[in-house]
């Protein structure tokens, strides 16, 4: 969670890219992170506990993350659905 740049780039096939620091936090998540799990960064889980708090958070400790050092991740889990009657 953090500012991102975004821009279209290119003069024959124009793509849509977005860059900074946030986008490679987020890269860093995804790589280091474990099949059909959400892995979030401590700046996302602030904004997942104030804006969505039925999500579950679970911390997954320090990570050493290529680029960025030691960072506090977590484990985001979604809440199981109520059934429909």
């Amino acid at each position: 969670s953090g500012p991102v740049v975004a821009s279209v780039v290119g003069t024959r096939n124009l793509r849509y890219c977005l860059f900074g620091d946030t986008v490679n936090t987020a890269s860093r998540m995804e790589s280091s992170s474990e099949k059909n799990r959400i892995h979030c960064s401590h700046a996302a889980a602030t904004f997942l506990k104030e804006q969505a708090p039925e999500i579950d958070l679970a911390p997954r400790g320090n990570i050493n993350v290529k680029g960025k050092g030691q960072m506090f991740t977590y484990w985001a889990f979604e809440s199981p659905t109520p059934e429909l009657t």
